[in-house]
């Protein structure tokens, strides 16, 4: 986990209210996640966690609130904006591009931080050229950092599910985040597959980049995160160190139904 003597703080949002017609998705939200965190994002299907993310990546405008990053205002502001701020994500539905090749998948993710303009693409000067070696020399990188570069020429929908989540990791760090947010990444995944995938977020966090992370796996949520927060019905019902958020009444009669191990 994290040194909680590490309070730098990097994401603040409050009063985050998201309705569509007259069901309230998302009631007063507040929330702050600190530099080098690995924040989790629990609670019941239907709770709001989704919405939250898509909030907080721009897919979907609040209808009230406040949103920092880095002390940047990015309330209402739209997914370019937000991931120019330094923000990526993944999603719970695996959004690759599967017929193109691994390889593509993380170029494509990775040409967000490139200069080179419509002209430089259409007449490939010798600017651009350079410009794309190194996108793929870094896409190359980024498919050893997740342990999948031997797949870098396959097409993406000819991978197993559990690197095709990995994959969109890699598309993600790609657009070099400050905070990477993971949508339910260990879902579907086996006893050995999500092992994997907790010492990859050990290492993506040790290499410098906070995590917000939904996941229904409880037993990785408290053995991973820093603290976790709780939603139910829209609301933030719980919030703090996995010891105090599993043994807190609240949460296990919204969700956990027990304690867990």
């Amino acid at each position: 986990m994290a040194n909680q003597a590490n309070t730098e703080l990097l994401l603040e949002i409050s009063g985050i209210h998201k309705r569509f017609g007259g069901l309230c998705a998302l009631n007063d939200v507040a929330l702050s996640i600190n530099k080098g965190e690995i924040y989790g994002l629990i609670g019941p299907n239907g709770a709001g966690k989704t919405t939250l993310f898509n909030v907080l990546t721009g897919l979907y405008q609040p209808d009230e609130g406040k949103f920092t990053f880095k002390g940047i205002d990015l309330f209402r502001q739209k997914p370019n904006v937000v991931v120019d701020s330094g923000i990526a994500r993944t999603f719970q539905n695996i959004r690759l591009f599967h017929n193109m090749t691994a390889l593509e998948n993380v170029m494509v993710g990775r040409h967000v931080r490139t200069k080179a303009g419509v002209i430089g693409a259409v007449f490939r000067n010798p600017g651009t050229r350079v410009e794309e070696a190194a996108i793929k020399a870094r896409s190359l990188e980024l498919l050893d950092y997740v342990g999948i570069r031997k797949h870098a020429e396959e097409h993406a929908k000819n991978l197993s599910y559990g690197d095709q989540r990995r994959l969109e990791i890699a598309r993600a760090l790609a657009t070099d985040p400050q905070l990477l947010a993971l949508d339910e990444p260990a879902a579907g995944m086996n006893g050995k597959e999500t092992d994997d995938l907790k010492r990859l977020m050990e290492k993506i966090r040790a290499d410098g980049v906070t995590i917000l992370l939904i996941e229904h796996d409880v037993k990785l949520m408290m053995g991973l995160c820093d603290r976790i927060a709780v939603l139910d019905y829209g609301k933030k019902i719980a919030e703090g160190v996995p010891e105090v958020v599993k043994n807190d009444p609240r949460v296990i009669e919204a969700y956990l139904g027990a304690t867990p191990d």
